[in-house]
Formats: C-alpha cells, structure tokens, sequence
C-alpha cells in the first residue's frame, strides 16, 4: 500500500458548481520523487490541496499516511509537510527565520508545550541544510521572495513530515539556488519520505528515477517513471497529444 492513495476521488471548491478534480486515481510510495506538470488550470495545485485535506473530496476514496483523509483531515496535515505557492510576509512580520522554522516542530509539539531541546536542534539543522544561517535571526518580513521561499522549505524540512509537497517552490530562485536545493530534495527521498512537486522549472532535476504525473482538466493523463532528462519532453508531448484531440473532437 502506497504512503498516498486516492481512488476516483472528486473535489470541488466551496460553493463550486462544478468538481476541479474529476475522477483520479494516484499511488505514490515511501522515497518516491513525483514531479506533476501540465498547463495553467490542469487542477495541479488543487491536488496538493486536495491530498493535504484543504479542499473537500466529494466522491472516492483517499488514504494519505495510512489516515482516512475524508475523516482525519487534521491529523494528514500534521503529517503533511506543504510549501505553498506565492505566499507573502508584510515587512512588519515580527517573527524571525529562526522562529518561522521552529514553528515546523509545532504539530509535534501538543497544546501549550514548550519546544525542547530537540525541536531547537531540529529547526537549526534545517536552516544550516538549507544555507540560511546568516538570516536566521532577520524577521523573515524584510527578505526578499527567494529568501522567503528557502526560509519556508527549511520550515517544513523541520516538521520532519512523512511527505513533502512543494508548490513551485523556485518560482523565486535562480538556477543555482534550483541545483542547490534539488540537491536537498534527494536527500529528502532517499531518506524514505516522497516528494510532490509542481514546478514549470525542471532543469537541475536530481539524476534519479522521477514519478512523473501529467494533468489537463482535472484528470491525470500521463502517470510513468521516467529519467529526470526527459520530464520536460514528455510534459510538452503529452500536453500537445492532449490539445490536438481536444480539437479534433
């Protein structure tokens, strides 16, 4: 049994006439690298938000850490580590990175306990990982995107979650800070914990087997291993295949 797996599952936005997620089914395994492309609008996002129990799934099955997603959405999220897409600190935020990070151990913490002396440890091993110790006591409002963006990885990275999802999680970096962290990520999957990513970006993929999960419309047309060189090729094929039988229909 897979660590994720949803079965003909349906969901829909609140007060959405119609399901965004229409009938798909997806397994992913412990120390799987999952990459899911497609166009804008594809329901790529709506997935991640859908297996971290954010959206409603209004038909199917879906199991995610061997929890019942419908019934424990809560205890999945605890569970879930998720960078999320175009998020913004204002410049007034008061909390520092060091502070951000450490609220990573947080779900693991129960009401009202203190963070220990291994929550500390936890949240400066990920800063350190992820390269942003001279920033670690800067409130992460006054960074830049990019520098967010490492801050709130490192953050998950802290959680030690049992999956990690990533939402475009270099829309703000540039190509070696990509490499880096791709670097990172594999790290992350060898160690057993898969990782969701939807990116535009796929230069710098690790030189491992990539789960690759194609979408348009909601629905998963494209679901194989492939080597990391050919993500972007077979995105752009499966893509073209699926808009010239759009048309010709």
């Amino acid at each position: 049994m897979g660590i994720i797996e949803l079965n003909d599952i349906y969901t829909a936005y609140e007060g959405g006439d119609k399901p965004v997620i229409r009938g798909l089914s997806l397994c992913v395994d412990p120390g799987e690298y999952v990459v899911i492309g497609g166009p804008n609008s594809a329901g790529k996002t709506t997935l991640l938000e859908s297996i971290n129990g954010l959206i409603k799934i209004t038909h199917g099955s879906a199991m995610v850490c061997g929890l019942d997603l419908r019934r424990h959405g809560n205890a999945v999220r605890k569970k879930v580590g998720y960078v999320v897409q175009n998020f913004y600190f204002d410049p007034f935020t008061p909390f520092t990175v060091e502070e951000v990070v450490l609220m990573g151990r947080y779900g693991r913490l129960g009401l009202l306990k203190r963070p220990s002396k291994e929550d500390f440890e936890a949240a400066s091993k990920a800063i350190q990982l992820v390269g942003i110790e001279d920033l670690a006591h800067k409130t992460i409002g006054t960074l830049s995107g990019g520098q967010q963006q490492k801050a709130m990885i490192a953050h998950n990275i802290a959680k030690e979650p049992e999956v990690m999802m990533l939402d475009e999680p270099f829309s703000n970096l540039d190509f070696h800070a990509r490499e880096y962290l791709q670097g990172i990520f594999k790290q992350v999957v060898r160690s057993g914990t898969p990782i969701l990513m939807v990116s535009h970006a796929f230069d710098g993929l690790p030189d491992i087997r990539i789960h690759l999960v194609v979408m348009n419309k909601g629905r998963i047309i494209y679901d194989r291993e492939c080597d990391s060189k050919d993500v972007e090729s077979i995105i752009r094929k499966e893509c073209a295949v699926n808009e010239d039988a759009r048309i010709s229909h």
